[in-house]
């Protein structure tokens, strides 16, 4: 019966790897609920403690998440326009993704940063700098979630098979 936890445990901690590249999916919090699915099985492979210290990093990392673009925007001297227009920006990079493929949200993310700074009206140079801000806040976003949950997986396996 142990075998359905791991395979749920594998099942949501692929939705959480998707999920770090998706905005619509919370990416860690996903591969999070994996591992706690693991204490179902007959000998719960992780402390109680252990959980209580995972669930506050994955939080911490949730919340560092959606600030990380934000201030990445902000410190090249972007607007509200900006980080809006690179979320819809990967909105739109996402389903051009079987022709750009994963980078299409990256470039999308630039794209729409850069068009959502024009029209807040600044000029393109200016928008240019604060579309870069927005894609380097996007991208560091991106592999803090990244980083966490395969830190999950190693965790994951440790709990398994030591």
């Amino acid at each position: 019966m142990d075998w359905i936890w791991i395979l749920v445990f594998v099942i949501l901690w692929l939705v959480g790897l998707i999920g770090c590249f998706v905005p619509v999916l919370p990416g860690p919090p996903i591969a999070f609920v994996g591992i706690l699915a693991m204490q179902f099985s007959k000998e719960p492979p992780f402390s109680t403690w252990a959980l209580v210290l995972w669930g506050l990093f994955i939080l911490f990392i949730t919340i560092l998440d959606y600030w990380v673009p934000a201030y990445g925007t902000k410190i090249f001297g972007g607007s509200k326009w900006g980080s809006n227009g690179a979320l819809i920006g990967m909105f739109v990079g996402m389903f051009t993704g079987f022709f750009a493929g994963p980078l299409g949200l990256f470039i999308g993310a630039f794209v729409g940063a850069f068009i959502g700074e024009i029209m807040y009206g600044k000029n393109e140079k200016d928008s240019l700098t604060a579309a870069f801000g927005s894609f380097l806040g996007f991208l560091a976003g991106v592999v803090i979630k990244v980083v966490s949950v395969f830190m999950l997986l190693i965790y994951f396996f440790m709990g398994l098979f030591f």
